[in-house]
């Protein structure tokens, strides 16, 4: 992976992180058909912006699941 990809995925992922909100299912569902439109429109490949924001919501899920596990022990 090259600097530039790498910088790009950070930052996405930073900006994930401090938008840690909890999507809905109807909201996930969307996001599906969204991506899945979108490859289908550049050729069957996955966009690079679909993949960023892929690896930024994998970056939240994290975030909200560790803070779930800090309140759960309080």
């Amino acid at each position: 992976m090259s600097c530039k990809t790498v910088a790009v995925l950070i930052g996405v992922s930073l900006l994930g992180l401090a938008a840690c909100e909890q999507k809905g299912p109807l909201e996930r569902a969307g996001e599906k058909v969204d991506h899945a439109a979108d490859t289908i429109k550049n050729g069957g490949e996955e966009p690079t912006r679909d993949k960023l924001q892929d690896e930024a919501d994998k970056a939240r899920d994290k975030v909200n699941d560790a803070a779930e596990r800090a309140t759960d022990h309080r």
